[in-house]
């Protein structure tokens, strides 16, 4: 069981080894066994989210999440009150600072999901295209002048110092990253379970490094991108970042066990253990989501004085900060229409009602509570 490890870290690794993989590194009892887990979870998820009327529903909610976790992840950070009012103002482009980035990786996830839909292949196009979203830098692949480095962190001795070096030379990356998408593009010449070349790919895509910054982002947003190419999900709703997150140093110390040991079991397990979790707690929040959605609707059909009511409530669960230029944008309501019921639905206890800089905005609590667990 053979693979050409990363022998000395302050080099560049112009040998990291094309794809596909020996099957010897990943033909195994516990990798099997943990891939059904996760294809299972994954499977109750995706026939959980097609028997809603309307997954626009989840699709907002569900993807800044994810935003806000991978972006957490490279230590970008907001509170749940500045991101949702700026996407409820549909301001990225007039942000700076952490919200800007967050709702930049909730535009790439969608442009990435339309993108494949239109061209059907993943290719070096596609992933300047999301490198350049998340980014907001307009140059692509990095060339030999960059001189890339990953260092160590923390404060201890080794801090600063180089823990690993990514391919570098003309052409190079260029290469690397043609032999990735040949893998994850040609499933005749490379049959392999979605989940496995998933897990493979998302690591041969950092091991590359191929753009100056904002890999990370990129890679995980691949993760979902590639689900949703193999039919796995429709939409791009699993919260995959949640689980990096919270386990953040296995992440990369599965990271540098390939690299450095050859050890394949063990990324792939994490991966598919991510995938299983992650699913699940979409799936919950799902679930808490409609159950919620579906209560406020009986109390606003009771209370008998709002005009369609389902409409109304659809529109308070696409995001968690609701103002009234969303339904006079729509068509729904007349301003004053619209301020009423808001106002009426902050009465019941339904909406929180909030000034923000003179502005009035209303907290759908329920969607707000379930989102931040």
């Amino acid at each position: 069981m053979t693979y050409r490890i990363n022998s000395d870290r302050n080099k560049p690794w112009n040998d990291l080894p094309d794809l596909p993989l020996d099957p010897k590194l990943y033909e195994d009892l516990e990798i099997y066994s943990q891939l059904g887990n996760a294809k299972a979870a994954l499977g109750r998820l995706q026939g959980r989210s097609i028997a809603i009327p309307n997954q626009g529903l989840l699709i907002n909610s569900i993807s800044l999440q994810e935003a806000k976790a991978s972006s957490a992840i490279e230590n970008i950070f907001t509170t749940d009150d500045e991101l949702y009012k700026a996407y409820s103002e549909d301001q990225a482009k007039q942000l700076d600072g952490p919200a800007k980035e967050i709702l930049n990786y909730r535009e790439a996830l969608w442009l990435g999901y339309q993108y494949l839909q239109e061209n059907q292949i993943f290719d070096a196009h596609y992933f300047i295209k999301m490198y350049r979203v998340v980014s907001q830098f307009n140059d692509g692949i990095r060339t030999p002048i960059a001189q890339i480095y990953i260092k160590e962190g923390g404060t201890g001795p080794n801090a600063g110092k180089a823990f690993y070096t990514p391919p570098r030379g003309k052409g190079i990356i260029e290469d690397k990253l043609n032999n990735l998408t040949d893998f994850l593009n040609d499933d005749q010449k490379y049959p392999l379970d979605p989940l496995l070349k998933m897990a493979i790919g998302h690591f041969q895509f950092e091991a590359i490094h191929p753009f100056r910054d904002g890999n990370g982002r990129t890679g995980r947003i691949f993760n979902i991108h590639y689900l949703t190419k193999k039919g796995l999900l429709d939409y791009p709703i699993l919260f995959l970042s949640s689980y990096i997150m919270e386990h953040k140093e296995e992440y990369y110390a599965g990271l540098a066990g390939v690299t450095q040991r050859g050890n394949w079991k063990s990324w792939l397990l994490y991966i598919l253990k991510a995938v299983e979790v992650t699913s699940n707690l979409t799936y919950n929040k799902i679930n808490d989501i409609i159950s919620a959605k579906e209560a406020i609707l009986d109390a606003i059909v009771e209370d008998g004085n709002i005009s369609r009511p389902e409409s109304l409530v659809n529109a308070l669960f696409t995001q968690p900060f609701t103002r009234v230029k969303h339904f006079t944008n729509s068509g729904l309501y007349s301003e004053n229409t619209a301020r009423k019921y808001l106002d009426q639905l902050a009465n019941m206890g339904i909406l929180e009602k909030r000034m923000i800089q003179g502005g009035s905005y209303y907290l759908n609590l329920e969607l707000y509570r379930i989102l931040s667990e």
